[in-house]
């Protein structure tokens, strides 16, 4: 059943309300996503790849006309110490966040959590003499 279809049968703001039991595949690694593995009613994304599509303009309203798919960009730490991944869509540039499911998988939330350590904006090579810069001695051993 495509998305037009779905806004047809459900009333504007039906899925804020009542769990998505559709099963799919992901548009791009093509793992089937089933929403029961995901510890909530609320399944919005792929437990292999973090991607999702960009359906909604609020969470559950499915009135976004984009469909563009949405790429996990970042996690950040919610109230309580609950992890979320950041998405962007390819296509519009939105961002968005939701939830981490309970079988989401595990080194794909870490390496996107990791990445602004590994790929910091500056040159490694450079620490050193930025320190300097900042006013502090530039070495390890003080």
């Amino acid at each position: 059943m495509n998305r037009e279809n779905k806004r047809k049968t459900f009333k504007k703001g039906y899925y804020k309300t009542h769990p998505c039991h559709d099963s799919f595949t992901c548009r791009v690694c093509g793992r089937p996503v089933v929403p029961e593995a995901a510890g909530s009613a609320h399944r919005n994304h792929c437990p292999n790849c973090l991607s999702s599509l960009h359906v909604d303009e609020e969470p559950g309203d499915r009135a976004s006309d984009c469909g563009g798919i949405m790429e996990p960009i970042g996690v950040w730490v919610r109230k309580g110490g609950e992890w979320a991944v950041i998405h962007r869509c390819r296509r519009c540039g939105k961002l968005d966040s939701n939830r981490i499911a309970a079988d989401d998988n595990p080194m794909k939330l870490m390496s996107i959590a990791l990445k602004p350590l590994t790929l910091p904006p500056f040159p490694l090579e450079r620490i050193e003499t930025l320190t300097a810069l900042m006013g502090g001695s530039g070495s390890l051993s003080e």
